[in-house]
């Protein structure tokens, strides 16, 4: 028997020995084996050989089908335009809510016919708003396009797009008023409608005396004339029914054009609220006694119609003179109207002040002395001739007679000094109230 320590070590050997053992070696995982071949000892031939790694796993069919391949593209588009949209929608909602341009309110004019895209290039061209990309989008997403309407607009310091909108959808039309004084003729009125540039449209024609009602209305640009006219009359006709409703049931007047003659030429005898009444009871009263009204106003509108004004004191030879309104000439009131009174005086002649009293005459410092004789009616002529006279020389200088007072009271009969008071300045149109 050999020797073992004299063997020769042989690794082709023992390397069969080793694939001999892990044949018989109980590891079904192999991974002993692999162990060992990691280890294992190769020649330097084998060493530079690669080892061999298994192949991959190729696709299904159903994979690369075009179906999905497509549908994939879409799903992966699909994302991506959701990302877009969604940080788009968040910068348009940051600009859509943030602080307009405007360092103060202005006012916008947006004419007929205007589509979305003018409108936010008009804003733009303002100042008012600084996308106007973002502003159709806004007003497209919300439905609004339908809703804006043309007309002036007032946009409050630094609106956004979110306010401005809002105010375009809204209707927020800015409103100018125009104020029609009481006392005005009809020809006057239309004349100070056509001056107001705010409106549009010419006027067919003069509206009868009267018929329209002094107040202040508002309208906004644009609106046509006849239109204003036409809403006057309503108002005119709605506050004299309401008005003639309730008078007193003792008037000698038949029918509401009645009091609004009578009421006219209250109107332009006095533009104290304080003495309306009273003027009206006087001339109430010499209705009731059949006397002659004698009202200077009347005389003036016979002469110049609805020009309204004489421009010049009434002279001696005009007192007389027949006119079918004046009321020094005619019995009862004149046939119409000799302006367009306001509801106060209206009111004033449904209503008038239970006095005696039938005269009045200016007292020289912005009111009318009453009296119900004659005789204290003549005293109080001759105290206003005093004052006048007064004036004239450079008397007192605190008792200057007043040209829209100064209009004469009715006298009792063509004897009275009525002629010599009529000398005044003619009364003008009532000024507003």
């Amino acid at each position: 028997m050999a020797d073992s320590t004299n063997q020769i070590f042989d690794p082709l050997a023992a390397r069969r020995s080793a694939a001999t053992a892990s044949s018989f070696s109980p590891d079904p995982s192999g991974r002993i084996g692999r162990d060992l071949r990691r280890i294992t000892p190769r020649s330097p031939r084998a060493a530079l050989e690669p080892e061999r790694v298994p192949m991959p796993t190729k696709w299904s069919k159903s994979a690369r089908h075009p179906l999905v391949i497509a549908g994939n593209a879409v799903f992966t588009i699909l994302i991506l335009l959701a990302i877009i949209l969604g940080v788009g929608f968040a910068v348009g909602k940051h600009r859509f809510d943030a602080p307009g341009p405007l360092t103060e309110d202005k006012v916008v004019n947006i004419p007929p016919r205007y589509g979305i895209r003018d409108i936010a290039d008009l804003l733009t061209k303002e100042g008012v708003i600084e996308h106007p990309l973002t502003f159709i989008a806004g007003s497209l997403l919300a439905k609004t396009n339908g809703e804006l309407r043309f007309g002036e607009y007032q946009f409050s310091k630094q609106a956004s797009l979110h306010d401005v909108l809002n105010t375009l959808v809204s209707n927020k039309i800015v409103q100018h008023q125009i104020t029609i004084a009481e006392g005005l003729t009809s020809e006057q009125i239309v004349q100070r409608l056509l001056d107001a540039d705010i409106l549009a449209g010419n006027i067919r024609e003069i509206p009868r005396e009267g018929s329209l009602l002094p107040e202040s209305y508002r309208f906004s640009r644009g609106t046509p004339r006849d239109q204003v006219i036409q809403r006057m009359q309503e108002a005119q006709k709605r506050a004299l029914q309401e008005i003639w409703d309730h008078r007193a049931p003792d008037l000698p007047l038949r029918s509401p054009d009645q009091l609004v003659t009578l009421a006219s030429i209250v109107e332009k005898e006095t533009g104290r609220a304080d003495e309306r009444t009273r003027v009206a009871a006087v001339f109430v009263n010499r209705l009731k006694q059949r006397m002659r009204l004698q009202s200077d106003p009347t005389i003036i509108y016979g002469l110049v119609g609805g020009k309204g004004t004489l421009g010049r004191p009434i002279m001696r030879s005009e007192i007389e003179q027949p006119t079918p309104y004046n009321t020094y000439v005619i019995e009862g009131l004149p046939p119409g109207p000799i302006a367009n009174p306001g509801r106060a005086a209206l009111e004033a002649v449904a209503n008038p002040a239970r006095t005696k009293e039938l005269y009045f005459v200016a007292d020289g410092t912005g009111g009318h002395a009453f009296s119900e004789t004659l005789d204290q009616h003549q005293r109080g002529v001759a105290r206003l001739r005093a004052l006048e006279q007064q004036q004239r020389d450079g008397g007192t200088a605190s008792v200057a007679a007043d040209p829209v007072v100064a209009s004469p009271a009715p006298a009792a009969a063509p004897a009275a000094p009525a002629p010599v008071r009529r000398a005044t300045p003619a009364r003008q149109p009532a000024a507003p109230r």
